[in-house]
């Protein structure tokens, strides 16, 4: 594992509730600086800013039926994402998801920061520690090409059926659809390493299971990931410069397009969600899919994962 941060932010434009998930488990590190900068930074500009620190709290990372008070409906052939459907119609989840739950509720603006490698997807030796000497901001380092299991352990407990999302309910049509997410992390390797051409792959196709299967899945608005490159092999003067870039991006973050997902009433659900013959045809002639997992057997779309407006 190498030690990326991630960050995911989630807000409404409207409001200025900001709720920072975060996981890593040094004060030290690079992805604690970058927690710091952006408490400092959004409270700063009238944010509200709430914390879950993850390891602090000793969050428990896995979705088991003991997230249920009380009895289960189906002792025999217990279906978590049932059950906690129905345990959370009736107020029967466990303390901390509800918790969890209120903050992501009242939330403008959530941001995930996680001590993973890579999304942060990163892939080099792994080093789990960034030491610096600058101000912490929130950030989470990726583990094996995804978010630390604390963070994922976050996501399926507290991303439950009913408050998260419904098969009605997702997507483009999802539940959080008026809120705004995004990741921002710290990578164990170069830049290079994550390009179509790198030994990693391309970071686009990495970081579609998160942004796409997590984020958008429950309606978020996605904006293009912060990703800090390496931190933890340059001088401390290129950190200090990814910060303060950091910093800068965050004045205007509220304003910014999300990045483009297909909208659902692309598909046909009475066809196995396919893409429509109408969508299919239009986009016959060009050159690049939709989107990096709708891509038409095309090339796929530069950048789709990490700019918007391409």
């Amino acid at each position: 594992m190498s030690n990326p941060a991630f960050t995911i932010s989630c807000f409404k434009m409207a409001s200025k509730k900001v709720l920072i998930v975060y996981a890593h488990q040094s004060s030290g590190s690079f992805n604690s600086a970058a927690k710091d900068a952006a408490v400092e930074v959004l409270t700063a500009k009238g944010c509200t800013v709430e914390v879950s620190d993850l390891y602090a709290m000793k969050f428990k990372a896995t979705a088991t039926a003991e997230d249920i008070t009380g009895k289960v409906k189906n002792v025999d052939h217990f279906c978590y994402g049932e059950e906690t459907k129905l345990a959370w119609e009736a107020g029967k989840l466990t303390a901390d998801i509800t918790e969890e739950q209120r903050k992501l509720t009242e939330a403008d603006l959530v941001i995930f920061q996680v001590e993973p490698e890579l999304v942060c997807f990163c892939f080099v030796k792994p080093c789990l520690c960034y030491e610096l000497t600058l101000s912490p901001t929130a950030q989470f380092p990726m583990y094996w090409f995804t978010v630390p299991a604390i963070m994922k352990g976050w996501m399926d407990r507290v991303l439950t059926l009913g408050f998260a999302f419904t098969h009605e309910k997702r997507y483009s049509q999802g539940i959080f659809k008026d809120k705004k997410a995004m990741l921002s992390f710290t990578t164990g390797s170069q830049e290079s390493m994550f390009s179509a051409n790198g030994i990693n792959g391309d970071m686009n196709v990495t970081l579609w299971p998160l942004q796409n299967g997590i984020l958008h899945y429950c309606g978020f608005q996605v904006l293009a990931p912060q990703i800090f490159w390496a931190p933890s092999h340059v001088p401390s003067e290129a950190r200090g410069t990814m910060l303060e870039g950091w910093r800068t991006r965050m004045q205007g973050l509220l304003g910014e397009n999300p990045l483009a997902f297909t909208p659902l009433d692309c598909f046909d659900g009475e066809k196995g969600y396919q893409l429509k013959p109408e969508v299919h045809e239009k986009h016959a002639a060009k050159e690049f899919g939709l989107t990096v997992g709708t891509h038409l057997g095309k090339a796929l779309p530069p950048n789709n994962q990490m700019k918007a407006g391409v």
